[in-house]
């Protein structure tokens, strides 16, 4: 992809991005949510009276039978009175590029004057290309992806800050990705439904995990949520149960399974690094292994997942990836749906169900003891 400025900084702080007199702007990536920031920015700079959007901003669907020829005419058309600048945005326009590759590579080449602009959202930007490298020096290119490496619970907490006016502890933005999958999306929605639920003076209190938690995802979601931490904690007929509901409601028993693994799978992971030797890297204590294996380390998290993984005992929280490799096999293969899929995640929950030895509380046990 040709060398472009991340749309996750741009957004996150706009006051600080300038636009410039680029003749062609490109938006490579696939993420909605920043997609679509990026496209409202835009419009705010090139348009920033919406009297003039409704013939100044154009978009066209670049997967449509589109003619070349009506977008670049499009930005062509010099404003005679008006402020604003002209923008012609072409919608997953790989297959219009692929048309036209020609065209706008004179187009990033060659001053914009009075001209309009040309908006492009592709998938992808090969940096070997003649287009990316004109665009690298003439144009703007703009990444609409999450960085591998982005710390997206601090930029959670900024946004939630600059956008809504609300201050999240760094737990809340941790616990706002984990029940979301990451979906900027949903993350988003979601603090604003906080926002407006909060009265003038909550609004200045920092928001603690404990606030999201009706406020996170459909009743599905939650009921999902739910239904994983009672099978954690061996609750195995309170899971069953929420199970059944969540199945009749038709939630899909893969998407079931692979949330209910993203959380096992920590488990699973401090538990091998409490059997590690003292000499090989083992954690201080339980609660050091939890947040090493990635748990959230806000306190309502850590007793969980402390409580669930002192019930399962380091054996079976080995065994752990044995049992969800199985559980995966069998969910893509003959129990994919119906009965024998709801019957491969009843199992699941059965071999974690608390045992007679377990009965008593994992907080009751000796503070230093292993699981």
């Amino acid at each position: 992809m040709a060398a472009s400025r991340s749309a996750l900084d741009i957004i996150a702080q706009p006051q600080e991005f300038d636009l410039g007199e680029p003749t062609l702007v490109v938006l490579v990536g696939n993420e909605p949510f920043l997609c679509f920031q990026m496209l409202a920015l835009l419009r705010e700079r090139l348009c920033p009276d919406e009297a003039d959007r409704a013939w100044a901003w154009r978009e066209f669907a670049g997967d449509d039978d589109l003619d070349p020829r009506d977008v670049f005419d499009e930005a062509a058309t010099v404003p005679l009175f008006a402020g604003a600048t002209r923008a012609a945005i072409v919608r997953t326009a790989d297959t219009f590029v692929t048309r036209s590759r020609a065209t706008l590579e004179s187009l990033a080449n060659g001053p914009r004057g009075r001209r309009g602009l040309v908006i492009l959202e592709v998938a992808s930007l090969p940096a070997n290309t003649r287009l990316a490298k004109a665009v690298g020096q003439h144009g703007l290119a703009i990444d609409v992806t999450i960085p591998a490496r982005a710390d997206l619970a601090a930029w959670v907490r900024r946004w939630a800050r600059s956008r809504h006016g609300v201050t999240l502890a760094a737990a809340t933005a941790e616990r706002l990705l984990e029940r979301l999958g990451g979906n900027l999306g949903q993350v988003d929605q979601a603090i604003a439904r906080l926002a407006a639920a909060l009265g003038p003076d909550e609004r200045k209190q920092t928001i603690a995990p404990e606030a999201i938690d009706d406020m996170v995802g459909s009743p599905q979601e939650r009921t999902a949520w739910g239904m994983i931490d009672a099978a954690a904690v061996g609750d195995a007929r309170t899971a069953i149960a929420q199970l059944a509901d969540l199945l009749d409601a038709g939630e899909s028993p893969i998407g079931i399974g692979a949330q209910a693994a993203a959380v096992l799978r920590r488990l699973s992971a401090a538990a091998r690094l409490l059997g590690l030797p003292p000499d090989a890297g083992r954690p201080a204590g339980v609660e050091a292994a939890l947040q090493a294996a990635g748990v959230a380390s806000w306190p309502k998290a850590v007793a969980q997942a402390r409580e669930a993984l002192g019930q399962l005992g380091g054996r079976r929280a080995r065994q752990v990836p044995i049992w969800l490799l199985d559980l995966d096999r069998a969910l893509k293969g003959d129990a994919s749906r119906g009965l024998r899929a709801r019957l491969a995640l009843e199992r699941l929950f059965c071999k974690m169900a608390r045992t007679p030895a377990d009965r008593r509380p994992a907080a009751a046990r000796p503070q230093g003891s292993r699981p």
